[in-house]
């Protein structure tokens, strides 16, 4: 079974890694040099010198020197693992397979954007990595493997993305035997019980410090590394927050939202609407004004 695959990623790299592991035929890969629209991003030029595996870097995948260069692999089936452009009808029609894709949740809900940051921020109990057969819609398409995760108060954005590679491990090395054999059964979805995620935006990564602690503390949270970041401005820059916790302490009730009314070894305490936040890590490192406010 010959692999073409497309990931830009660090969790693209841990499941090339993996299907390189599990004696994968990848006969090529495709990713991007541009990184600057992801955090995460991983290069994967290493791991194809590494295998003498071809590779392509392209910033639309659906283009056309893209398409031939997919074409002159000749692929029975393409993986697509960490690559967030929309695949086009020629592209899925491509492979005798298909496309196999990959959401971090559990299809059919929560299809869409941002999937472990909304799980973080709505406080979710639970969540899932799906792998499944692309078509035309988002996320919408036959379900190959799935398996769930506990999400707890403890997590962060980078504890569920370790999570989820450590799914792919073991659903790889499940699911990949038996496409290759050509003995595999797919589930398909169920429209009805679905719902989307939007794109997060800049905007939404701002603390408002009159939400309460629990919000603040779940953004801070959901856009920690490797993500960019809750942030708030103070002095004219833009600080951003890698790990916070809830102020011990009783707070009066007078002390208005965004007041730095406390600095401990340069970590600002900053009232909120019901209590205080105490940020652990930040950056850049500037000097907070006891009595000063975050606006």
């Amino acid at each position: 079974m010959r692999i073409v695959y497309i990931g830009i990623v660090d969790f693209s790299y841990h499941c090339l890694s993996q299907l390189l592991k599990n004696q994968g035929d990848v006969v090529g890969i495709i990713t991007s040099r541009n990184h600057k629209n992801n955090s995460d991003y991983y290069d994967l030029t290493p791991t194809s010198v590494q295998h003498n595996i071809p590779i392509h870097y392209c910033r639309n995948v659906n283009d056309p020197e893209t398409m031939k260069w997919i074409k002159d692999r000749k692929p029975d089936i393409i993986f697509c693992w960490g690559w967030s452009q929309l695949i086009k009808a020629e592209l899925l029609s491509l492979p005798p397979m298909g496309v196999l894709g990959v959401h971090p949740a559990l299809l059919p809900q929560n299809r869409g954007r941002h999937p472990l940051i909304w799980a973080l921020l709505l406080e979710l109990k639970e969540s899932g990595l799906t792998f499944f057969f692309m078509d035309e819609g988002a996320d919408s398409g036959p379900i190959l493997s799935q398996k769930r995760f506990e999400i707890t108060s403890e997590d962060t954005a980078n504890t569920l993305y370790e999570k989820i590679k450590e799914l792919a491990t073991i659903q790889i090395a499940e699911f990949l035997p038996c496409l290759i054999s050509n003995d595999y059964n797919t589930v398909i979805q169920d429209s009805e019980k679905a719902n989307y995620w939007r794109k997060r935006s800049v905007k939404d990564g701002m603390i408002d410090w009159r939400m309460n602690g629990v919000a603040i503390l779940n953004l801070i949270r959901a856009l920690t590394k490797p993500y960019p970041g809750a942030q708030f401005n103070y002095k004219e820059q833009t600080i951003t927050v890698w790990g916070a916790h809830r102020y011990r302490q009783e707070t009066s009730s007078n002390i208005e939202p965004g007041k730095i009314f406390f600095t401990s070894e340069r970590k600002p305490v900053i009232k909120c609407n019901d209590g205080a936040i105490v940020i652990d890590r930040y950056e850049p490192n500037v000097s907070f004004i006891e009595g000063e406010y975050i606006i």
